[in-house]
């Protein structure tokens, strides 16, 4: 068995016992899913030294994260949300309740930012505190399985590779207690551990490991880089 279908045999795996579970909606797979207790887990989140430090907070865009956007806007935070799919150039919404009347689970929403966010590039982005990804399955170890796209990886790479993820930014994941698994996950070269883990229930703090140190354009496909805007400008930079 190759490294993609372990990862994808691992997912399978978790999406069902969430589903099975009535943790989330029976349209999970395939996605990063939302959980029963994404709200809990933000807000115990939001009791760690970490949440607390945290001036600048870069996000996913998913559901299963919208709680702990939520709260960044409420806290003041200065808030970077990814573009879904890393779909323009500048890959990343800035959310800022002092320019906007939007209540904070509305303006912090992925269909909202779209329409009433200004787009950013890393150039105009301040120096990153506190990464929240989302995840599929992730084990105490910090080894994290996103829904198998990448996106994340290379929203990562593009900010440690531009200075803004630095050995000091901490990276999170919120989670259900079902998608913490017991056993070793299978890891690629571009993928990222996380320091943080925070279930409904508690905070695993995770040993530190290595991280990518950029892109790794080897273990991307051409029609991706096509695909992704900023890859395709960087990708013509190095030709």
């Amino acid at each position: 068995m190759g490294l993609d279908d372990e990862k994808n045999a691992v997912r399978g795996r978790v999406w069902s016992a969430l589903i099975d579970s009535a943790i989330s909606a029976p349209d999970a797979r395939g996605y990063i899913p939302h959980f029963v207790g994404s709200d809990k887990a933000a807000e115990l989140l939001a009791t760690t030294e970490t949440w607390r430090r945290a001036h600048t907070v870069k996000a996913n865009p998913d559901t299963a994260q919208l709680p702990v956007r939520a709260r960044a806007l409420v806290e003041g935070k200065i808030l970077y949300m990814a573009v879904p799919k890393i779909a323009t150039i500048e890959p990343f919404y800035l959310i800022d309740l002092a320019h906007s009347t939007l209540p904070p689970g509305q303006a912090a929403s992925s269909s909202t930012a779209a329409k009433a966010s200004p787009r950013v590039g890393t150039n105009q982005m301040r120096p990153i505190d506190l990464v929240v990804c989302g995840t599929v399955a992730v084990n105490r170890e910090g080894v994290r399985l996103g829904k198998g796209a990448g996106y994340s990886d290379i929203e990562v790479a593009l900010l440690i590779e531009d200075g803004l993820v630095t050995d000091d930014t901490v990276i999170v994941t919120t989670v259900h207690s079902l998608q913490v698994v017991d056993e070793p996950l299978p890891e690629s070269e571009h993928d990222f551990r996380v320091d943080l883990i925070v279930t409904e229930k508690e905070v695993i703090t995770c040993p530190r490991s290595r991280r990518p140190s950029g892109l790794i354009w080897s273990s991307m496909p051409t029609d991706k880089i096509a695909a992704i805007p900023i890859l395709g400008a960087r990708a013509n930079r190095l030709t």
